[in-house]
């Protein structure tokens, strides 16, 4: 049976399901059997709660992914009964007391939750290697990176633990570690899926959420099952399609495509991501579309100044909160070298800074939006170069500008959609020389993931990445 578990998507174990060729039961077994064998290998699950995931499946839950297992990532996953700890030594291991609104409305998509996955602390960045959970490791070579925040929800999803898992985007926390595992990571428009019922936005609405998982179809019909805002939510997104499981269907508009081979400044990237890019650059031509060598006009140095202001202010905060409510102080005892930094930093931006930040993201988005008259879609590689090795980022360094610098130059591009509120979507279309992936990044106009995911399934039709995906996981 594991091995037919290893070849199904979510959408395949919904439908096995639902016409009674395998039970809820049975899947979460092979879950379980699945994340027993590997995560003392990878490290990609921290926390279970196989009896009530059991009692869920024993209950033959119903809607469109009924009896799919389901892992929950360890920021923002909140299900009463089980701790959120934000992957930190601050954060006490406390019951949640409530659900979040979107675990409701996984569980009311019938999916079934048996665990939490790793993340760095306070999903800074793109890497998974907290001090509180050690690292998770790569399924693909297990010397590298899973990428991050949501690194631990790839590693299991890429390894064949659950075929989908919850994961959020604050920076590219959904897009970085499914470029770095070979899945598909869709970053919604802003206020696409909700926030509450403890949170409005956060960090001044840079954070969006959804899930990573091995096919476009899961993508939008996860997006079908989630969309839409919670009450009393700040913001909503623009209106949404009737279905977008259903801008799958048929043969797309033929669009307008810029690709970027250089960094937004100008600086090189790994050969690797050129040529991914370039790939996928030909591969859309190659399908009818006009394509042509265009960047947004953005000055990827001035992006970096509002986005960490947001960023480290948002830090600040949730530190703050957690102290206030724990009695404890902030330190090096409980918290990590750069994350102590960032707090400091965070600490230092006043509030006047906060609104010039926000301002200056907006008129990003502006300007994003007027190069968005002119095309469709914007293609470039999800990372500067393929996954980085475990540990080259030093968590202990308490100063931010030095532990940080690394991550900026390998996260080139995925900041600016958290900071513009666009939609864009990692495929797993590029493998480097020496067997890593390599995402290539789609980016649309806000409020159109319909057109996201038709050009992703069309791209998925021609050049499929399962069957290699299925390879690695069935040789784990």
């Amino acid at each position: 049976m594991i091995d037919e578990y290893l070849e199904l998507d979510a959408t395949g174990m919904a439908e096995l399901v639902r016409t009674g060729q395998i039970s809820a039961g049975e899947l979460a077994e092979c879950a379980i059997e699945r994340i027993e064998a590997l995560n003392p290998r990878l490290n990609a699950v921290i926390h279970t709660f196989y009896e009530r995931g059991r009692g869920l499946a024993a209950k033959a839950p119903a809607g469109p992914f009924g009896g799919v297992p389901f892992l929950l990532k360890d920021i923002l996953g909140d299900l009463a009964g089980e701790p959120t700890r934000q992957g930190s030594r601050i954060m006490p291991p406390v019951p949640a007391e409530v659900n979040a609104e979107l675990t409701d409305r996984f569980l009311a998509a019938g999916l079934v939750p048996l665990g939490k996955t790793n993340v760095p602390e306070f999903g800074l960045v793109g890497t998974t290697e907290p001090a509180l959970y050690g690292p998770a490791k790569n399924p693909w070579n297990t010397a590298h990176s899973t990428g991050g925040s949501s690194g631990g929800s790839a590693c299991a999803v890429a390894a064949g633990m659950v075929p989908v898992a919850h994961a959020n985007d604050g920076g590219g926390s959904i897009r970085i570690p499914a470029s770095a595992c070979g899945l598909v990571g869709l970053k919604p428009t802003r206020a696409r899926n909700p926030l509450g019922p403890m949170l409005g936005d956060v960090m001044g609405g840079l954070v969006m959420e959804h899930v990573v998982c091995h096919s476009v179809r899961d993508a939008a019909r996860m997006l079908d099952c989630t969309h839409g805002p919670g009450l009393g939510d700040p913001y909503a997104a623009p209106p949404d399609p009737a279905s977008f499981a259903a801008a799958l269907e048929g043969k797309g508009k033929r669009l307008r495509i810029g690709f970027a081979r250089t960094k937004l400044n100008g600086q090189p990237l790994h050969g690797e991501c050129v040529a991914a890019a370039e790939a996928a650059a030909s591969l859309c031509e190659s399908l009818g579309h006009h394509v042509e060598e265009a960047s947004p006009p953005i000055d990827q140095d001035q992006l970096i100044v509002p986005f960490m202001a947001l960023w480290t202010a948002g830090l600040a905060m949730q530190i703050d909160h957690i102290c206030q409510l724990t009695g404890q102080t902030p330190s090096l005892g409980n918290l990590e070298g750069l994350t102590f930094g960032l707090y400091h930093a965070g600490q230092a931006v006043t509030g006047a800074q906060v609104l010039g930040a926000q301002a200056a993201l907006q008129a990003c988005g502006r300007a994003v939006a007027a190069w968005h008259q002119t095309y469709d879609v914007w293609i470039t590689p999800v990372l500067g170069t393929p996954p980085i090795p475990n540990g080259l980022i030093d968590f202990g360094n308490a100063n931010p500008v030095e532990a940080f610098a690394p991550m900026i130059d390998y996260v080139p591009f995925t900041a600016l959609q958290n900071g513009t509120g666009q939609p864009a979507i990692s495929l797993p279309l590029h493998w480097s020389a020496d067997g890593l992936p390599v995402g290539v990044q789609l980016v649309g106009r806000v409020g159109d993931e319909a057109g996201l995911l038709a050009l992703s399934a069309e791209l998925e039709a021609a050049a499929p990445w399962e069957p290699r995906c299925q390879a690695m996981r069935k040789a784990l």
